[in-house]
């Protein structure tokens, strides 16, 4: 593609995202400055058709861009440059606020809205994963039989189960188990107790290695618990957006990826083992097959360390480049929150 086809395509693309409506020669022929005849036009937009970069809709005189038309724009012609925190756009400034940290679960809420309610789409966040490290193992005998986990993680959460035995553990056994446990595994991940208990379990004492399983597996349920929850907000924006407002056989597809979450969960998950910002165009990601949707995200960090992600989810029609700003600077707002906690 030369530079000629290349800036009417940019251009194309600009105004289409701007307008909602096929772009037609005489517009391109005003609105790029160059000094082509409309024939010429018409046959670079013929050459970027043939190309699979626009498509013509319908009977229409002008062209749209297609998925493979946004990803040449994303990956060659975005300027998006990311926002400095103290100089971030108004309206971001004056949501970031909402971000309040007190509580992970709400900071991962308050963010979903704030994506949504910036966007004008849908904002999605994937709450933090457990480490799977616990600071402090208590066991208490509820009665005959009873006996209630405690766990406690560096972070503070705690995690309670009530565990049934199969003998009766007196008071004395329960502390004695609990100050051994704490003496030697506090700390490590559960995964690691698992590994030394498999070692370890012909020399530790038949009471004690009972009450390592069951912590164990209590720890590994916990995990299991809090893995994998995404927050999403602001579905009905969809109804909005004139791309499929009237579609309602997309828009149940769509509704029903936010429903299920599970394809939604998989793409997040992918995208929280890349660095900085990923647009995902169309069907392209393999995960979300839909043609009329976009998915942009990026990874946060809470003390250094990758534990979740969001995004907006829009549709192909979107700008790309305000979107990448958005995400962006709601990742780091995110993970300052969560770092302060």
């Amino acid at each position: 593609m030369d530079e000629r086809a290349h800036t009417l395509l940019k251009i194309l693309v600009e105004r289409y995202i701007a307008d909602g409506q096929p772009v037609g020669s005489r517009t391109l022929s005003r609105a790029s400055g160059l000094e082509l005849s409309p024939a010429t036009i018409r046959n670079v937009m013929a050459d970027l058709e043939e190309l699979g970069l626009i498509a013509s809709p319908h009977t229409s005189a002008g062209r749209i861009p297609t998925a493979r038309g946004y990803r040449v724009f994303v990956d060659t012609m975005l300027t998006a440059r990311p926002v400095n925190p103290g100089n971030m756009p108004a309206d971001v400034a004056s949501v970031r606020d909402q971000l309040q940290p007190d509580q992970p679960q709400r900071v991962i809420a308050q963010a979903a809205q704030m994506l949504s309610s910036l966007s004008h789409f849908v904002g999605v966040v994937t709450a933090p994963k457990r480490a799977g490290v616990f600071r402090h193992i208590e066991f208490l005998r509820l009665g005959e039989k009873r006996v209630l986990v405690i766990l406690v993680t560096p972070e503070g959460d705690v995690q309670n189960r009530v565990i049934f035995t199969a003998r009766d553990y007196p008071e004395g056994e329960l502390v004695e188990a609990t100050n051994f446990l704490n003496t030697h595994y506090a700390g490590l991940a559960v995964d690691e107790m698992r590994m030394r208990l498999r070692s370890e379990v012909d020399e530790l004492r038949a009471d004690i290695a009972t009450l390592m399983q069951a912590a164990v597996q209590v720890g590994s349920d916990a995990m299991a618990d809090g893995a994998d929850q995404v927050v999403i907000s602001g579905e009905r924006n969809l109804l909005g957006v004139q791309d499929f407002g009237h579609d309602m056989g997309s828009l149940r597809k769509m509704f029903d990826l936010f429903e299920q979450k599970t394809e939604l969960l998989r793409l997040l998950e992918n995208s929280s083992r890349a660095e900085g910002v990923q647009i995902y165009i169309g069907g392209e990601s393999g995960v979300v097959p839909y043609e009329q949707l976009s998915v942009v995200s990026a990874p946060y960090e809470v003390d250094g360390r990758i534990v979740g992600t969001l995004g907006v989810v829009g549709p192909t029609r979107m700008a790309y480049e305000r979107m990448v700003q958005i995400v962006d600077i709601t990742a780091r707002l995110v993970g300052n929150a969560l770092s302060q906690r």
